[in-house]
């Protein structure tokens, strides 16, 4: 059924109880459901829909780039690509590659790099650096010192003077 409304917008409701409301423009639809969800469809080619039960707003652009609005103030962007933003509500931001890789940046400036297959890269705002694999984890400090701890115990220091010490479980050697 169609009606014209008083300021020129029109009216369509379908036998489902959901109606399209057109602007007197032209521009924009609007579907009202009967579950409390909005859906706007505008003239620029962006669909925003606004899911009632769970508040999240969701936008797609004509480029196929969706940002979604949740209730807790994060927001996420999907990329057509696969890549994913997400922006959580203390600023931290993390990104996600469609190759399985992330990246996160914290409001300290501390960036932690996860690649595919596991390892882990720390960078820390005060230039040290952490590197986790499966075999060892290892810190690099500025001032060109690095300590490694091997997965059997095994910690071995190389001091920027070029001085060398291993730790074994029972023994030091200098």
């Amino acid at each position: 059924m169609q009606h014209f409304l008083s300021n020129s917008c029109n009216l369509v409701t379908s036998t489902n109880e959901t109606g399209k409301v057109t602007s007197a423009d032209q521009k924009t639809k609007t579907v009202p459901f009967f579950n409390g969800d909005i859906k706007h469809i505008l003239a620029d080619g962006k669909v925003v829909y606004y899911y009632a039960g769970s508040q999240i707003t969701c936008t797609t652009y004509p480029s196929g780039l969706e940002v979604l609005h949740f209730p807790n103030k994060q927001i996420e962007k999907r990329h057509p690509g696969g890549k994913r933003e997400i922006v959580f509500p203390d600023q931290t931001i993390k990104y996600l590659e469609p190759d399985g890789s992330e990246r996160t940046i914290f409001p300290d400036g501390t960036i932690v790099h996860l690649s595919p297959s596991g390892e882990k890269m720390v960078d820390f705002p005060n230039g040290q650096r952490e590197i986790h694999t499966s075999q060892y984890k290892r810190r690099e400090d500025p001032d060109g010192t690095v300590k490694t701890i091997y997965t059997n115990g095994r910690q071995e220091t190389k001091y920027a003077s070029g001085r060398v010490r291993i730790k074994e479980k029972d023994k030091v050697t200098i």
